[in-house]
């Protein structure tokens, strides 16, 4: 076995093949980017090299810099994770040529498995079945249009011959949709891999989209680990990964890998990789091959649950030259396992990746939960990487035990300072069809499920916010929270605050008015008036009750948003305005500034009749309005300011007068 292995990765998969690492006492070697410095896997790792700034090209694909790395931190091995440079013929050969042993397969198996085109026909040799369709290096568009005017043939699939991930792929249904379609997967397959070489194959409307976890050593030795269960993807990404296949029984398991097994046999693979089939929804006997991942997949937790096997050591001892110490009969799987991908994206606009920093974060725990994760409280999500932040996963005695362990996990799961896709998960997990395991590969894209929590859940989360402030502005401990300093509170009565959220990223706005003090208060949200009590909970938690119905709810502060969570859904409000109502009257009739600020607004003049409500001065401060209304009907003796003024907390704005006062 190796005595130190260099991880050229980040993130979630870099701090797992490092605790492998760690459990097998072999020195762990971390690398990391400019803004990877203070990340998880840089600190757990027993060393850890700088190779670069941040954008991937100078750092996490720099061959020159990895082997530099390694060379550095005399690395026996370098364990490439996935993505980056982990299906890279070229790194792989580099690596043999520094004397640095390379864990995963051979380069030339990754460069027949690697090209879609060429590991169909590897797949025909084997006699594995392909979906019918138009495949050969070098395909033109011209052939591609003549191949496609047989109608029959549509729906088509069009797919990039290089690379994966679901990009350079498009649905082509009608023939004269054809050109563009070629055209715009050419762009992507060109910009993404450098290779626009394109196939096209029959494209299966609805069907399951089965993967097969193979091992294979040097010593020929090849075997299959069953199947997971990925039909659950939004724009050929995969969303919800599962194993076993709740439509897989054990003559399809061992057809499905009987044929992975013959696929990497012809290959002549060396290490953990995956086999991908499309499995017709109506018949599954049908199968057909897809490609082959040369790496390890983001979903093999789900394999390492039912299999107990730790894949990472697999690679690990397989590229060290050890034999399997396991044969196919030895292999069982027991019990079932289902992981979720947490990721940086917002629901919102179309799940589109999503930045910020991590100001809240709680990993669930419980029997059946294993998290991997690659963030930690403070950490800096940016879009120089991919967006996968973590991953939930649940396993227990049977299916419906795992979903109820990672529908629970999600729930205490607490991740607030950027936008995720938890809550969307949280409901995908609910849905009658994935309970019943009736799953295809477009049953996302009909819309099964709503991608934003439902409009209630906003608004208890905006009166959340609200009453959170509210406590701030009556408690002045020492908790930071800069509305701990306002002065001159008097929360009885109806006097109290309208805070108007706006939700971060865009929303109608949402005005909540809490009158009284927050142990007895009552609560306006448009029409309807709620009574509600709020308590600190600690720990940065907050119990509020509305209307008999009591919810604890994490909160965070980051600038001018306020970040509420009490489930899987996290909400961000922008505070736009604080309205103050009568609270900050003084017994002389002085209202004061309840911030310092400035003037943005005087509405009123000495000597001016105001009615209780009316707006009499507006301050800008730490990026809000503040609107100072009249507490009573009363008559203006004296304003204090002008608009453009500074004012300091506390400051005399306007004096009124008045039987009220």
């Amino acid at each position: 076995m190796f005595s130190s292995v260099l991880v050229a990765n980040r993130g979630e998969i870099a701090v797992r093949v490092i605790r492998t690492l760690n459990a097998l006492a072999i020195r762990s070697i971390a690398v990391y980017s400019d803004a990877d410095a203070g990340a998880p896997h840089v600190e757990l790792a027993d060393e850890a090299v700088r190779i670069g700034p941040a954008a991937s090209a100078e750092s996490y694909l720099s061959i020159e810099r990895i082997l530099g790395a390694a060379k550095e931190a005399a690395a026996d091995a370098i364990h490439p994770g996935y993505g980056f440079l982990s299906e890279s013929p070229a790194f792989a050969r580099a690596c043999a040529d520094a004397g640095v042993v390379f864990v995963g397969p051979p380069p030339e198996a990754t460069e027949l498995l690697g090209d879609k085109v060429r590991a169909k026909l590897a797949a025909q040799e084997a006699g594995v079945p392909i979906l019918p369709g138009l495949q050969r290096p070098g395909l033109t568009d011209e052939e591609i249009l003549r191949f496609a005017e047989d109608r029959d043939r549509l729906p088509l699939m069009v797919k990039a011959a290089a690379g994966g991930g679901g990009r350079g792929m498009r649905i082509v249904r009608e023939l004269a949709q054809l050109p563009e379609a070629l055209a715009a997967a050419r762009r992507e397959a060109l910009a993404g891999f450098g290779d626009d070489g394109l196939l096209v194959e029959r494209y299966v409307e609805r069907a399951r989209h089965i993967e097969v976890q193979l091992l294979a050593d040097a010593h020929g030795t090849v075997l299959h680990l069953g199947e997971r269960e990925c039909s659950l993807q939004r724009r050929h990404q995969k969303v919800l990964e599962e194993s076993p296949s709740p439509a897989v029984g054990s003559e399809l398991r061992r057809r499905l890998g009987t044929a992975a097994v013959d696929i990497a046999r012809r290959a002549g693979y060396v290490g953990a990789g995956t086999a991908e089939f499309l499995v017709p929804f109506d018949d599954p006997d049908a199968f057909a091959f897809l490609e082959v991942n040369a790496r390890l997949q983001v979903e093999h937790p789900v394999t390492e649950s039912v299999t107990g096997l730790d894949l990472v050591e697999q690679q690990l001892r397989i590229a060290a030259g050890e034999a399997l110490a396991f044969a196919q009969e030895d292999v069982l799987l027991t019990g079932h396992s289902v992981e979720v991908r947490v990721c940086a994206e917002d629901p919102g606009v179309g799940f589109l990746p999503a930045t910020g920093r991590v100001i809240g974060y709680r990993e669930p725990r419980g029997p059946g939960v294993r998290v991997d994760s690659g963030i930690r409280l403070g950490s800096e999500i940016s879009g120089s990487y991919d967006s996968l932040l973590l991953k939930v996963i649940g396993s227990g005695h049977d299916r419906e035990e795992a979903l109820e362990r990672v529908q629970r996990a999600l729930k205490d799961l607490l991740l607030l300072g950027v936008k995720t896709n938890a809550g969307f998960l949280a409901r995908l997990l609910a849905a009658p069809e994935v309970r019943s395991g009736e799953l295809d590969t477009g049953l996302l894209e009909r819309g099964i499920i709503e991608p934003l929590a439902p409009p209630r859940e906003a608004r208890e989360a905006a009166v959340a916010a609200a009453a959170i402030e509210t406590l701030a502005l009556v408690d002045r401990g020492a908790g930071g929270d800069p509305w701990d300093a306002l002065p001159g509170w008097r929360m009885t009565g109806d006097a109290g605050v309208v805070w108007d959220l706006e939700p971060a990223g865009g929303g109608e706005q949402i005005s909540v008015h809490v009158l009284g003090s927050p142990d007895q208060a009552r609560v306006r949200l448009g029409t309807t008036e709620l009574a509600m009590t709020a308590s600190d909970a600690g720990g940065a938690r907050v119990r509020v009750e509305l209307d008999g119905h009591a919810r604890l709810w994490d909160h965070a502060v980051l600038g001018a948003e306020r970040w509420v969570a009490a489930g899987a859904d996290a909400f961000a409000f922008s505070l736009t305005e604080l309205v103050v109502e009568g609270s900050c009257a003084q017994a002389d009739g002085a209202l004061e500034a309840p911030m310092p600020g400035a003037v943005l607004a005087v509405r009123v003049k000495a000597g001016d009749e105001v009615t209780e409500g009316d707006v009499l001065v507006v301050v800008e401060s730490m990026k809000m309005e503040l609107t100072i209304v009249a507490p009573w009907d009363a008559t203006v003796r004296d304003v204090r300011v002008a608009e453009g003024d500074q004012v300091a907390q506390g400051q005399s704005l306007v004096e009124l007068e008045g039987a009220a006062a």
